[in-house]
Parts: C-alpha cells; sequence; structure tokens
C-alpha cells in the first residue's frame, strides 16, 4: 500500500484519511491534539448549551475505528525536495502528502485583550468565564468582532462571531437582564457578511435593529485596549470584553518550509488540490489560496470537499485515471446561524443567494448537524452518500 502522510487532525484532515481509508491506502495522520474540535459547535460552550467536552471528538477513537495511525506531535517544517517533514520529536517521509493544517492569524496591536471563539480551543472556557463574570456583575459593555485580511478575503469567520452575540443576547434576555447590557457588532469593513448576499445583509441590519444591538463598522481597528477597542480617526468603544476573530493568514510553519506560497502565505494549489509543481502533495482547507469567486470562503463542508476529492485523486493518480476531480465547482455558501432561540439558513452560490430565518427548528437543526457529525464520524450512524 502507498503511504499517504496527513498533517493536520481537523475536519479536512480527518475527512481525508477516512476516505483514504476506504481506498485501502496506508495512512498516518499527524496532529497537535489529541482530539478533534468541533468549531461550528463550540459557540454554545460559552452559554451553558454545551459541555466543552461535548464539542471534542478523540482522535484515538477515530484511528480505531477507521484503521489510520494516529501521532499526535508538532510540525515544524515541510521539505518537499527530501520528501520529508520534520516534527518536534521525528521526521516523517511520505509517497503522499496531504497539508491540512489550519492558517494562522492575522496579528493586531493589543490582541491579548481579546479571547476568539475559533482560536484555542480552551479559549471557549475563558469566554464562558467572562461571560458568567459578566452576568454575575448584573451589567456590561460586551463587544464582538471579526477582522478582515486585504490580501486574502476568503479567510475570515464572521458567522461565529454573529453566532455567539446572538446567543449571549439570548441568555441575558432569558434571564430578564437584557437591558443591562450594551451589546456592539463590530468589524473593519463597510459591509461585513455581504459575501452572504445583499438580501442576507440586509437582513442582519434588520436583525441587530431588532435586538437592540449597536453597529460599528467601516473604521480601520488600531489597538485593542484592556477597556475597549480604538479605530482610527480616534474613534474608541468602550468594552468590558470584548471577543475578536482575527483573520487567518499563512500558517508559521510555512515559513520554515519549500511549498509555494500566495502573498497571504497560504499554499498555492490548483482547482485538484495539488499543491503547485508538486506531483505527490497536496493541500486542504483552510491552508490554501482559493481560486474562485470574490464572495468564496473557507468553511467546513468546502474542507470535507477538498478532502474527499483529495483522495479520490490520489487514488485516480494511483490508477492512472486521468479524470482528476476539482473543487471550485463545490464552492459555495451553506451554513445554519444559531441564535440559541432559532437560527437562520444562509445559501449562497453562483445562481443564487438568500436567507431564511428559522425560529425555534433552526436551532435544533444546528443541534441535530452537531450529533450527525460526531455519530457519523464515529461510524455510529450512516453518514450522507460522499462525492
Amino acid at each position: 500500500m502507498k503511504k499517504v502522510l496527513i498533517l493536520g487532525g481537523g475536519f479536512a484532515g480527518v475527512e481525508c484519511a477516512i476516505y483514504l481509508r476506504k481506498n485501502n491506502f496506508s495512512v498516518t495522520l499527524i496532529s497537535d491534539r489529541e482530539y478533534l474540535y468541533v468549531y461550528p459547535t463550540s459557540i454554545w460552550v460559552p452559554t451553558n448549551g454545551c459541555s466543552y467536552e461535548d464539542v471534542k471528538i478523540p482522535l484515538s477513537k477515530l484511528q480505531d475505528v477507521h484503521k489510520f495511525t494516529l501521532v499526535v506531535d508538532k510540525v515544524e517544517s515541510i521539505k518537499s525536495l527530501e520528501k520529508k517533514v520534520y516534527c518536534k520529536n521525528k521526521t516523517y517521509d511520505y509517497e503522499y502528502l496531504v497539508v491540512a493544517m489550519g492558517s494562522g492569524k492575522m496579528h493586531h496591536k493589543g490582541i491579548e485583550h481579546t479571547i476568539s471563539i475559533c482560536g484555542n480551543p480552551k479559549d471557549a472556557l475563558r469566554i464562558k468565564e467572562k461571560f458568567d463574570s459578566l452576568i454575575e456583575k448584573g451589567s456590561g459593555k460586551v463587544s464582538f468582532g471579526f477582522g478582515s485580511n486585504s490580501k486574502d478575503s476568503s479567510n475570515v469567520r464572521g458567522g461565529p462571531a454573529f453566532e455567539l452575540l446572538f446567543n449571549f443576547h439570548n441568555k441575558l434576555k432569558k434571564l430578564g437582564i437584557r437591558e443591562n447590557y450594551e451589546l456592539t457588532f463590530f468589524a473593519p469593513m463597510k459591509e461585513p457578511g455581504k459575501r452572504m448576499g445583499e438580501g442576507a445583509l440586509k437582513m442582519m441590519d434588520k436583525i441587530f435593529k431588532k435586538l437592540d444591538i449597536k453597529v460599528r463598522v467601516g473604521k480601520k481597528i488600531v489597538e485593542f485596549k484592556e477597556d475597549g477597542i480604538l479605530f482610527e480617526d480616534d474613534i474608541f468603544l468602550e468594552s468590558d470584553f470584548t471577543m475578536f476573530i482575527p483573520a487567518g493568514d499563512g500558517h508559521k510553519v510555512f515559513q520554515n518550509s519549500d511549498l509555494p506560497l500566495s502573498d497571504s502565505g497560504l499554499i498555492k494549489i490548483n482547482d485538484h488540490c495539488e499543491v503547485y509543481k508538486k506531483d505527490d502533495i497536496f493541500a486542504i482547507g483552510d491552508c490554501v489560496s482559493l481560486e474562485g469567486p470574490s464572495w468564496k470562503a473557507k468553511q467546513g463542508h468546502l474542507a470535507e470537499a477538498m478532502a474527499k476529492i483529495t483522495a479520490y485523486n490520489i487514488k485516480a493518480k494511483e490508477d492512472k485515471n486521468p479524470n482528476l476531480k476539482g473543487y471550485q465547482e463545490h464552492i459555495n455558501i451553506l451554513c445554519i446561524m444559531d441564535s440559541g432561540d432559532g437560527a437562520s439558513f444562509i445559501y449562497r452560490s453562483q445562481k443564487r443567494a438568500f436567507m431564511i430565518p428559522m425560529p425555534i427548528v433552526g436551532h435544533w437543526l444546528k443541534k441535530g448537524w452537531g450529533f450527525y457529525y460526531k455519530n457519523s464520524k464515529l461510524n455510529k450512524i450512516p453518514r450522507l452518500p460522499g462525492l
């Protein structure tokens, strides 16, 4: 069996390992964590909608089910000319390499005064502590936002910021103390969320007004401070706690590697997820520089589609089959934006874009997706058909 080395134990890496094993490849997956963290459902940890443990799937259990080899180690560099990956504890060779390590984060002055729901998994618990402290206090000013990357607009995570904001609003409302808190959404771009479509953008404005959420957009973030956010033009937003999701950029490991990179430090690939000029290396998920429409976004379902395509294409190469599959036809925006007491279904493709409010049932639909994701990965329930 050909040896495939996968770097990364997130959505893309695990999915690729599963499908490569279905095709009988020898698969070794290297992750710096012992678990797969289900980021889309982590939004409920800070508001006690689920526990921290609920959001994790032990990679050892996935290893047992799908029979890949798991290595918990930290990747330090990738040397494609040597066909080697250097990790903290050991060096690995490969016949095929799949890079699925995610991306780095844009740096902002004073970022230590914020916490991100899309950062280190344990940050969800830190946010919970902040929320609990503010609720115990009985009042406060809380800000939720996300950043931008002018070199790669697809590497932005906005949805979780909206979801956490709406869930915190809903919790305060249930406790009967919502009027004691000033909630603000902020972002440096003029129309955050525009990639969802014009209709969705207008609906978001209506939601903010209905929920009495203040909006600060269109101003560059200069610095985060302990008591608030400084924007350009000396505009200052007071904040007792700031939840901020920085935009992604190139992973630090790539700076010590010899892979072709974009201006933003992301790996360049073709439509088949092959790294440019590297016949034996594929890259998938947040670590890549995506091609496609201007509104393209990096989401979990696209990462998994790229994973399945990569598994198929590696098999095709081995079978001398020239008909490789591409990821660009699978680019769309698809998400259930949860609010704690409901959700909105958002979809955008080349042909259409819409946002549909789903009171009550939407929340349970996303909860159901979380149940399906964990249990289908562990083969406890049937999986939906692949590509």
